[in-house]
């Protein structure tokens, strides 16, 4: 992927490329980063959004220590000359990349120990930093999930919540928390499952940590889903997910619960597909003891759905058995991991399947 950089302004630091599964901090111990240089990363991708780009740009920029770096995902529209103009860092991209390995390049040529995804159609509230820091560096906390509001264009809010995190249900099926709820819902600081990739704050010690072949997020899996992919991972190495209402941003959500009969069929194919990568990656022996009834039941509802109403989706079935080898040696990655760092004392729990921001 990073043979395909076409241009970045900046030197590069790196979750590295040399080594399988990446080592590990601790988790407690760490001190919040202090003035000086830019302490957030702020990784933002356009994919021909420049007109979306040209109202969260702005919004990116006014956060305070942070560096913005615009990915110019092979972009034929002038994503690159908006980005320029702003003064934000651009890495462009020779080749059209897929959400997950244009983000992994991003993280790899960047170095700040925060590091904040952030889509094009996102657009963060001035105090949206300010808000999310704090949470990060509590103990445990591996990344941070604010509180999306839904948006149907750059300043043309709806009064309703876009997601407040995600979650992974005890059926092993990801949702957006909240979705279509009324904004005032969710308002309580806590816990989650995970963040969801359009506005998500990480530790870089947490996306070191989870990297597979040197890469935080699967590239196999192309896009949907591999927040929620990440976020199983970091809660099986012992990361933990907050959740902060008083941090905001705005999107325009185009695959959602909302949106999802509007999605062609290949989006929904790739969703239904990484599911089942997901699980074959991250299941435990414990979980499924735990909860293979559950599972066992939505996949005969979810079958009968498929045959009856979607039935697309069976080349769903046949893409996650093309790839299962390739997730199964990832797999064998992850336990690896999990039991080298049960051999140094770290305590890891089971990942908190089901839970949720509070109402």
């Amino acid at each position: 992927m990073h043979d395909d950089l076409r241009s970045a302004s900046s030197s590069t630091g790196a979750t590295g490329g040399e080594h399988q599964l990446a080592g590990h901090d601790e988790l407690a111990g760490h001190d919040e980063p202090s003035g000086g240089a830019a302490r957030t990363d702020i990784l933002l991708i356009s994919t021909d959004r420049a007109p979306d780009l040209r109202h969260s740009l702005p919004a990116a920029m006014v956060q305070p220590q942070a560096q913005v770096t615009v990915i110019d995902n092979a972009c034929t529209d002038d994503t690159a000359q908006v980005a320029s103009r702003a003064g934000a860092r651009v890495l462009g991209l020779e080749r059209r990349a897929s959400w997950c390995a244009a983000n992994n390049a991003a993280i790899a040529a960047t170095a700040a120990q925060e590091v904040l995804l952030l889509n094009a159609d996102c657009f963060l509230a001035p105090d949206f930093l300010a808000r999310a820091r704090p949470r990060l560096w509590e103990p445990g906390i591996g990344s941070v999930a604010p509180k999306l509001l839904r948006a149907l264009a750059p300043g043309r809010p709806l009064p309703e919540i876009d997601a407040a995190g995600i979650v992974l249900d005890r059926a092993r099926k990801n949702n957006l928390v909240g979705h279509g709820e009324p904004r005032e819902c969710y308002s309580h600081p806590g816990l989650c499952f995970g963040a969801d990739g359009a506005a998500a704050l990480y530790r870089r010690a947490v996306l070191e940590d989870c990297a597979l072949d040197g890469a935080p997020f699967d590239e196999c899996f192309e896009k949907y889903a591999s927040d929620v992919d990440l976020a199983w991972r970091a809660q099986l190495l012992g990361w933990g997910c907050a959740y902060e209402p008083r941090a905001i941003a705005h999107h325009l959500r185009t695959y959602g619960p909302s949106t999802r009969a509007q999605v062609d069929e290949a989006a929904r194919r790739m969703q239904f597909r990484n599911r089942y990568l997901m699980i074959a990656k991250n299941e435990t022996a414990a979980g499924l003891l735990r909860h293979g009834a559950w599972i066992v039941v939505y996949e005969l509802l979810a079958a009968g759905y498929v045959l009856t109403r979607e039935r697309h989706l069976l080349l769903g079935y046949r893409d996650a058995w093309q790839r299962l080898p390739q997730a199964r040696r990832r797999r064998a990655l992850v336990q690896a991991h999990r039991r080298e760092l049960l051999r140094t004392g770290r305590r890891i729990g089971s990942p908190p399947f089901g839970l949720r921001a509070t109402r």
